[in-house]
């Protein structure tokens, strides 16, 4: 490797970040409690949807007795057991509904994510209109509506934002899903001031996501070929991708080691890796061991 010339580097910032982390430490806790319990008073362990959107961490925890619940139904279907809140967050409902059923509860959302859930409570409680910019279909946004007491409105993207009437001066409450792409984020409140919508705007994108997306930015733009690491359903990944892809032509998006296509080409010189929020750090060594042995 050091005598072909060749590179390969890791970006700094891959890998889980704190909410991530904090919640599978959550969910390992609670396992380990109820495996030092006798058989007979162990309580069965729930998700309420997949603690973070990684499949091979799902499924390592599944084989510890974690079962992951998808919907309101099963939840009112159970009788015990103990569930834990994902990292994105639920809506105020969820936690209503287990605490009428007496479940015993345990809350892994991310306390980022918990800021911009209370942050919407309370603007639109005292009648504020508020844009939540992200994903309405991504488990952290439909949180984040669920908190909230007044008008509240997912906004995808700049495209959405465009097809906005003409705002006229009224006053409104910008956040953000915690993974969005800053300059997007920077692009969708550009229009919305042309619009003439009187923004209040709290940035709520993860520091650690604009750190982890500026530094793939560069990796990308200085590497001939870039491998981002990440579950399929991961919205972060998906945007450190297209970060990525827009800097670099040759950048492959992989979730786990078997997915990659490396090819031995000379005009390959410097290979880059990063990976989404929800990566294990044990994929990452994975795909670096290998293309360092491969490349």
């Amino acid at each position: 490797m050091a005598g072909s010339g060749k590179r390969v580097v890791v970006a700094k910032s891959a890998g889980f970040c704190f909410g991530v982390q904090r919640a599978v430490d959550q969910v390992l806790r609670i396992a380990e409690r109820e495996e030092e319990k006798p058989p007979s008073e162990r309580k069965p362990i729930y998700t309420y949807g997949a603690i973070v959107h990684n499949d091979t961490v799902v499924t390592a925890l599944k084989e510890r007795g974690v079962s992951v619940l998808e919907t309101r139904e099963e939840l009112e279907a159970l009788s015990g057991g103990i569930v834990i809140i994902r990292a994105h967050g639920v809506p105020r409902e969820i936690y209503e509904l287990l605490r009428e059923r007496g479940i015993e509860t345990v809350d892994a959302s991310c306390p980022y994510v918990r800021k911009i859930q209370r942050l919407a409570e309370e603007h639109t409680g005292r009648g504020e209109k508020c844009f939540i910019v992200g994903d309405p279909h991504h488990p952290e946004i439909i949180g984040i509506m669920g908190w909230a007491r007044g008008e509240i409105t997912a906004l995808p993207g700049p495209e959405e934002a465009e097809k906005l009437p003409d705002g006229g001066g009224e006053r409104v409450l910008v956040l953000a899903q915690t993974t969005f792409n800053v300059d997007k984020f920077k692009l969708l409140i550009d229009i919305l001031e042309k619009k003439r919508y009187h923004t209040n705007v709290i940035n709520t994108i993860c520091n650690a996501t604009f750190e982890r997306q500026e530094e793939a930015k560069k990796l990308a733009g200085s590497s001939d070929a870039m491998i981002v690491i990440g579950g399929s359903s991961s919205s972060n990944t998906k945007k450190l991708f297209e970060i990525c892809q827009s800097e670099c032509r040759n950048t492959q998006l992989i979730q786990t080691v078997k997915d990659l296509k490396l090819y031995s080409d000379e005009a390959i010189r410097n290979v880059a890796i990063t990976a989404g929020a929800s990566t294990p750090k044990e994929i990452i060594k994975e795909v670096l061991t290998y293309v360092r042995n491969e490349f």
